[in-house]
């Protein structure tokens, strides 16, 4: 039997590997999978990296959607000067206040966890991109698991461009043009038992469920089970229907998906528009930590690229 489920999306897939061939000069890579992830070496993130060396990790970025760096030792203010030549803002977090690393004093910049055997819930325990509700939604994360789990931990990606191109044209057509609310109090009062402080509400936006990436032109799928509530053009049924469609589909379409094994000293930075992620959370009773570091470039998806941009 096929991998694929039709043919369709093999010839996306052979598409999207002839458009990214071009060798590298500053950096090692090596694919994680045919669709998304890569590891990246020959590099030291903690000195300022030279202008073609960052450029040529962008295009990684760009080609792989999500990179990992290994034996990083790196300082927050390392993670954070990194995270800036990304975007000059930093993303702070509604949660940020539930950092749970006593040994470091609170930074609004990160958002930090600890998950084990006595938590609830582990965040990013579904698939999702990280605060979709924002009207400007993180461009990119970086996180490092301060603490892995002997065995497990992995963190999975999926690539939101093929996402869209292995839907089949009558779908495409359907969804090219609609729009979704994102609610952040869909995905951390319901999600995580959170409520925000006095006087304060969640954010909430309405973003295309086809956007067409910034700097590659490229369409890509931007709905999740985690924040999107609901197609505003369509009836609450059509609109459940279609969004149980597509959450499905980056659920099971393997062939979209990669997972990132942890080891200490690592850091892992990914395309936050287009690609989900879902923290594997296979490793109870042990513990796993995390900080995470995020750049907001005060864009907004949009369903089509303005006069000028990269063609569609």
């Amino acid at each position: 039997m096929s991998f694929y489920k039709d043919f369709n999306d093999k010839v996306a897939i052979e598409k999207w590997n002839a458009e990214r061939r071009a060798a590298y000069e500053t950096i090692e890579l090596k694919q994680l999978s045919p669709t998304v992830g890569a590891e990246i070496r020959g590099v030291d993130l903690s000195k300022d990296l030279p202008g073609k060396q960052f450029a040529e990790i962008r295009r990684a970025i760009d080609e792989n959607l999500a990179v990992i760096f290994r034996d990083q030792k790196l300082s927050p203010e390392d993670q954070k000067r990194f995270g800036r030549r990304f975007g000059k803002s930093l993303h702070r977090h509604e949660l940020a206040a539930s950092r749970f690393h006593n040994d470091t004093p609170f930074d609004p910049e990160f958002l930090a966890w600890k998950t084990g055997r006595d938590s609830r819930f582990t965040p990013g325990d579904g698939w999702h991109p990280d605060v979709s509700c924002d009207p400007s939604p993180i461009a990119y994360s970086l996180l490092r698991v301060t603490k892995t789990p002997p065995i497990g931990g992995d963190t999975a990606f999926a690539n939101m461009y093929l996402a869209y191109e292995f839907l089949s044209d009558p779908v495409k057509h359907l969804l090219d043009g609609l729009t979704a609310i994102h609610d952040g109090a869909f995905a951390w009062t319901a999600g995580y038992g959170a409520k925000p402080d006095p006087g304060k509400t969640y954010p909430k936006t309405e973003h295309p469920v086809v956007a067409t990436h910034p700097r590659t032109g490229r369409k890509f799928l931007y709905v999740n089970a985690s924040f999107t509530t609901h197609i505003v053009q369509l009836t609450r049924r059509e609109s459940d229907a279609v969004l149980q469609l597509l959450f499905r589909h980056v659920e099971s379409q393997l062939a979209l998906q990669a997972r990132v094994h942890w080891q200490p000293n690592s850091l892992l930075v990914w395309d936050n528009w287009a690609s989900q992620h879902h923290a594997v959370w296979d490793y109870y009773p042990e513990e796993r930590w995390g900080d995470r570091v995020s750049v907001v470039t005060g864009e907004a998806p949009k369903a089509r690229l303005d006069l000028g941009a990269a063609a569609e």
